[in-house]
């Protein structure tokens, strides 16, 4: 499993794409997995700037994470999945706390793909 963001044309166009974004580019044609996708309220605050980088991750594993089994969602998504969202690598994003997730739940690493 890896994590990557829609401009990369590569990463959105394996075969194991996954959209975990609210929104998703009228291109794309993978997968989309609900059960990841940040309500939209919380995207609007956080990039309104109404709330820090920090409590959008907060509330994020809270009210998103906090209902979810890390093995479930594992085997939902498969080995080969590749978590796409829109920030660009190193940007604050959804798709790097869902990783860092995996590895706390379940000990995998989930690298960026390049």
């Amino acid at each position: 499993m890896k994590t990557s963001y829609f401009a990369n044309r590569c990463a959105a166009a394996d075969p194991g794409a996954v959209a975990i974004s609210r929104g998703v580019p009228r291109w794309f044609e993978g997968r989309v997995y609900d059960p990841l996708r940040p309500p939209w309220e919380l995207v609007e605050q956080a990039k309104s700037g109404v709330i820090t980088t920090e409590e959008y991750e907060r509330r994020y594993r809270a009210d998103v994470l906090g209902i979810l089994d890390p093995a479930t969602v594992r085997r939902e998504l498969g080995d080969d999945a590749i978590l796409l969202c829109w920030e660009r690598p190193g940007a604050a994003c959804h798709r790097r706390i869902v990783a860092r997730w995996l590895d706390e739940h379940l000990g995998i690493e989930v690298p960026e793909a390049e």
